[in-house]
């Protein structure tokens, strides 16, 4: 039963291209007809004959193509506008049925150029190359097209931002380039396909360096995506290309990043590979930043704690249960030992410093905004010529950079509002007022000598 349907079309269409045939044949003959009497050369009846039966393949090809663009266009977007299937609107967007209008009016062309000016070798020749032309290039587009319907359906999959498929896309649409430029050489010049590939297989190492980049951006891509070093939307730093912000894109030979003043730096995908950089992914789902800072002490501040500071220390709410068990340890080992307490370096006692990097400690262990879950310390580091820097070494809870530089703001404030209550001072080097201050001083003192 099948067969037969299609055996009824087939016939169904030869009869139609019969029938165009057998008109055209007509009109040619009648025109023909009313010419033969004049004296116009035989050359000027094959021109007039000849744009009758292009004017037929012309007429007839608009007419199919308005028939397709109604059906496709008009009835075809109502009812995908209608379906609750998102992936159909895609082809709307990436005007996949647009190319589709125009590739069936083109495929008319060439069936009606070979049957209705076989008669005319040249200008015949010039019209079925035309169409051919028309026909692969129309192919071409709508096959682009539906490789970017494919690529966009991808990208709604939740896993598509670490495999991107951009890159395969881009190899793809470079490989179908190349087919059809192969294909329309071969049918232009009249050689064979395995000609051209000879020649191209001779040319290998020309081809190689004219598509370095390329097969450097797709050998460098797979890599990315295998080992997932980079996906869409990583905040990615890499001093060398001046790049210090989001991916954008990742192509086949180029990815773009946003930076943080809104500029796009576009790196070679293969420098992603070859080229040291920072991916801040793994900042970003360990779910909290780092605050690495410090603040110089004046050495010159730090000293032994007196029973009144500690009675002043008691009052701070971070530190009395440490003020406490504290002075029962020290009191506790220095008894043992049998210390002498009257001279302060003799056994264990409390610094300024030792109380603030603890107050400091517990400070950041009851702060609602850091990651508890994480490193957290209170460091000395190296002392230098411009004091003693204590490190503040934790984590904020959230990742993103406002709040981030609100907390790191917020500990830093504290400490140096705090830093005069346990006798300790901050290092800064002396400013110009600073100077005004201390000449202003020393002309007061000589002139009450005076």
């Amino acid at each position: 039963m099948g067969s037969f349907a299609e055996d009824r079309n087939q016939n169904s269409s030869a009869e139609m291209l019969d029938s165009v045939v057998s008109l055209s044949d007509f009109l040619s003959e009648c025109i023909s007809g009313l010419f033969e009497s004049s004296d116009l050369p035989p050359l000027v009846l094959e021109l007039i004959d000849f744009s009758i039966r292009l004017s037929i393949i012309i007429v007839i090809s608009l007419l199919v193509f308005w028939i397709t663009r109604r059906l496709l266009l008009h009835y075809g977007i109502k009812l995908i506008s209608k379906t609750k299937n998102i992936y159909d609107d895609y082809l709307v967007d990436r005007r996949v049925l647009h190319r589709i209008s125009h590739l069936i009016p083109a495929l008319v062309i060439f069936h009606l150029a070979t049957l209705l000016l076989d008669i005319y070798p040249i200008g015949g020749r010039i019209i079925h190359t035309i169409a051919v032309i028309y026909v692969v290039g129309v192919a071409y587009f709508t096959v682009n097209g539906l490789l970017n319907v494919l690529e966009d359906i991808y990208n709604t999959r939740p896993y598509s931002t670490s495999r991107p498929i951009k890159s395969y896309v881009q190899l793809l649409k470079i490989i179908l380039f190349c087919i059809t430029a192969i294909l329309l050489i071969a049918y232009l010049f009249n050689v064979k396909v395995t000609g051209i590939f000879t020649g191209l297989g001779a040319m290998a190492a020309v081809l190689m360096l004219i598509f370095k980049d390329s097969i450097l951006g797709f050998v460098a891509s797979i890599q990315l995506s295998v080992n997932k070093m980079v996906r869409v939307g990583d905040w990615i730093s890499m001093p060398g290309y001046n790049a210090d912000g989001d991916v954008l894109e990742i192509t086949l030979n180029t990815v773009k990043v946003q930076n943080w003043d809104k500029t796009i730096t576009t790196i070679p995908t293969y420098a992603l590979v070859s080229s040291p950089f920072m991916n801040w992914r793994g900042m970003h789902e360990s779910g909290g930043r780092r605050i690495k800072r410090s603040i110089n002490i004046d050495m010159r501040s730090v000293r032994f704690c007196t029973p009144e500071m500690l009675e002043k220390y008691k009052l701070i709410h971070h530190l009395k249960d440490y003020i406490v068990e504290r002075e029962a340890e020290i009191e506790r080992f220095n008894k043992e030992h049998n210390i002498d307490s009257s001279v302060k370096v003799n056994g264990r006692r409390m610094t300024n410093l030792g109380v603030f990097r603890k107050y400091m400690e517990n400070y950041c262990r009851r702060h609602p905004l850091l990651n508890q879950d994480m490193t957290m310390l209170i460091r000395h580091l190296q002392p230098t010529e411009k004091g003693l820097p204590i490190e503040v070494y934790t984590f904020s809870a959230s990742t993103k950079w406002a709040d981030y530089e609100g907390v790191q703001a917020d500990i830093f404030d504290h400490i140096l509002a705090v830093i005069p209550e346990f006798d300790l001072k901050v290092f800064q080097e002396p400013s110009g007022a600073d100077l005004q201050d201390a000449i202003s001083g020393l002309g007061s003192i000589l002139i009450k000598e005076n």
